[in-house]
Formats: C-alpha cells, structure tokens, sequence
C-alpha cells in the first residue's frame, strides 16, 4: 500500500511539474527539446512496461543538473522546485524515478526499491549505489556548481 502511496504521489507531482511547465512558454530552441525529451520518454515508457518493468518518468518541465563522475561515469537528475520529495535520475541511458528517505544527518538519500538504485547526496558531492548487489555505480560525482565551490576552496 505504502508503494502504491508513493507511486500516486510521483505521479501527480511530476504531473503537476509538467503542468506548470507548460504554462510556460519556451523559447523554440528549448521547446524542441522537450518535445524531443518527451517524445523518446513515451516511447521507452511502452518497452519498458511490456517487458513488465517499471514505466520511465516524464521528465518533461523538470530541472536537470548533470553530473560528472569519477572514472568517466555521467549521470543527470532531474528535479521539480514544487517537489522535493521525488527525482528522476538518468543512468546508463535509462531514466529511474526515486523518491527520498529521511536521513538524520542532513544528506538527501533518494531510493527505487524497485531496481535497487540510491542515490545520496552531500554538499560536496554524489554517490550512485546498486543495493541489491551492494556495489558503488557511481562516486564522486559533482555538479558543476560543486565544481566551482570546490576549485574556490582550493584556491
């Protein structure tokens, strides 16, 4: 029930994210891309749930900050100002809808359940892990904006 409960919220905040985005007219350029973006989203949305796997979230509206890794890894997540409690996180080409679970030292921790996929995230930087095969995806990685903070640190 609690899953269901989850799923419904995603559903409707990242409907009311695309809604409002909507609202909004974009610039040509810009609007082409979303159409791009929602256009192959819909389209991995159906191949994904034949083959009985969870349906890719609509990223459309949504904020993406990219990430670089170490190693070469890249990820993007994409984020709703009106929502803070789900993300959707592009890895390995694939989009995967998270939702947070509270922490109590202050870093933001997404999950799905579902893939095994979590997602924490500090200050500093950014961690991807498998759960179900307790491995690390992803480490140290950092938007540009902690890029920036940490070459003003260094100096």
């Amino acid at each position: 029930m609690q899953k269901l409960s989850s799923l419904i919220l995603l559903t409707v905040g990242l409907a009311c994210g695309a809604t409002s985005a909507m609202a909004t007219p974009a610039p040509s350029n810009e609007g082409a891309k979303k159409a791009a973006v929602q256009k192959v989203s819909a389209a991995s949305k159906k191949a994904h749930t034949a083959k009985g796997e969870e349906p890719e979230p609509d990223v459309g509206g949504l904020l993406p900050t990219a990430y670089d890794c170490e190693l070469g890894n890249k990820l993007t997540i994409y984020t709703d100002a009106n929502n803070d409690q789900q993300i959707a996180l592009q890895w390995n080409k694939r989009m995967h809808r998270m939702t947070r679970v509270s922490t109590t030292t202050g870093a933001q921790r997404f999950e799905n359940p579902q893939n095994g996929l979590v997602w924490i995230g500090i200050p500093a930087k950014g961690m991807l892990l498998d759960s179900k095969k307790g491995k690390q995806l992803a480490n140290e990685c950092k938007s540009p904006e902690q890029r920036a903070q940490q070459v003003a640190e260094n100096g």
